[in-house]
């Protein structure tokens, strides 16, 4: 039986910050809200036992074709909605200071030399937001795990591609955005939170992302969750690279 004190988290970027989804291991306690640092999500007054988040954990100094292993292990699971799935670059390329230098470091460390795409360079300040604090306080690892939205969608739908992309030209697409939140309904989120306006800050794809990662955090916490690869990879400072589903 679930302890009533514990709560879990699903975490997503969004634009200058991160949106929480923050829910208990069972029943329809769910809390939403946007917070301006990744360490205010464990700092939060639910203190999550687990957090699935939607950001790259665990970076490798040398890539192989396709990215690392996560990238690798989960695209052909993906069909159509592939492409949602970013290569992620060696570790010298995240810490570059601009994107020419992140494109000069990613193909200095990658086999066969590849740039970065300029989607996940957007991200690699909140990539290493949440690297440096991993680094910094190691035991955080056992909390906080790698999750991907498309990944999450996959195994709500029986383990088959979404035949609906989430954007079109980067425009949120209703039948897709439907899609999504049928699935997180039928997998026991209340309606009233999954198709409520997204809060201040936060885009309705941001929130139905959370949510997603949110259902791969009671997975998690049961004990259900599979990393991909399985068993997970570590990088130079021991943290575990893997994207859990």
């Amino acid at each position: 039986m679930a302890r009533p004190d514990i709560w879990l988290a699903g975490v997503d970027g969004c634009p200058k910050a991160w949106i929480a989804a923050f829910l208990r291991p069972a029943g329809d306690e769910l809390r939403v809200r946007v917070l301006l640092r990744f360490a205010d999500v464990l700092a939060a007054p639910e203190a999550p036992a687990v957090v699935a988040v939607d950001i790259p954990i665990g970076l490798p100094h040398r890539i192989g074709p396709g990215g690392r292993g996560p990238e690798r292990a989960v695209r052909a699971l993906l069909g159509a909605r592939q492409s949602s799935v970013f290569s992620v670059p060696a570790r010298a390329a995240i810490e570059a200071a601009d994107y020419r230098a992140a494109c000069g470091a990613a193909r200095a460390s990658s086999e066969p030399p590849r740039a970065v795409s300029k989607q996940l360079f957007m991200i690699a300040p909140k990539i290493r937001e949440v690297d440096a604090l991993l680094r910094e306080h190691p035991a955080l690892a056992a909390r906080v795990h790698e999750s991907h939205p498309e990944v999450a969608f996959w195994r709500l739908n029986g383990g088959r591609a979404l035949a609906e992309p989430k954007k079109v030209k980067g425009t949120p697409y209703p039948p897709g955005l439907a899609l999504r939140r049928a699935l997180l309904v039928a997998a026991g989120l209340p309606a009233a939170v999954v198709e409520a306006k997204p809060p201040r800050g936060a885009g309705p794809d941001d929130l139905l992302d959370a949510l997603a990662c949110a259902t791969v955090a009671r997975r998690l916490h049961a004990g259900l969750a599979r990393p991909f690869p399985d068993p997970p990879g570590r990088d130079a400072f021991g943290l575990p690279i893997a994207i859990w589903a």
